[in-house]
């Protein structure tokens, strides 16, 4: 999750992230971003992986992403004590003196990790991702995104 106040965080870039995260993990098995920038106007995420991706694969997700976001899911949050989420989650990201209680964000049935920032009620809300590059240096796959209304 980024390093930004709530205040700054866009709700349609920060669940369009979510999205993002959960189609990476489930169409290339790879991890969710390590770092992302999430601005209004347009974001980056990066990821552990070993090469760029084709065309054919950036068509593919983005393909995906709006496919979740065009089904209209809810966006929901969920609180479970830190064993509990520590059980189902990553939360090497949650710094220790987050408390005893971890919300976690619900993408519909699709996606949901453990985050802190603001988010839609509905996929429906973020309009239309589109990727507008990737890149590929020293293992690192750079995702950049946009939104359109």
């Amino acid at each position: 999750m980024p390093a930004l106040s709530e205040k700054q965080i866009d709700p349609r870039m920060h669940s369009a992230e979510h999205i993002l995260n959960g189609t990476m993990v489930k169409l290339f098995g790879c991890a969710r971003s390590f770092t992302a920038h999430l601005e209004k106007r347009k974001s980056k995420c990066d990821y552990r992986f070993e090469r760029d991706l084709t065309v054919d694969e950036r068509l593919a997700l983005e393909a995906k992403v709006n496919d979740v976001i065009c089904s209209d899911a809810p966006v929901r949050e969920e609180f479970l004590d830190r064993p509990v989420a520590a059980s189902r989650f990553d939360l090497h990201r949650l710094p220790e003196d987050a408390g005893d209680t971890v919300r976690i964000i619900h993408v519909g049935t699709y996606d949901a990790c453990p985050c802190s920032g603001p988010h839609v009620q509905s996929t429906s809300e973020i309009g239309t991702f589109r990727i507008i590059s990737t890149s590929h240096e020293n293992g690192i796959l750079r995702v950049r995104f946009k939104l359109d209304l």
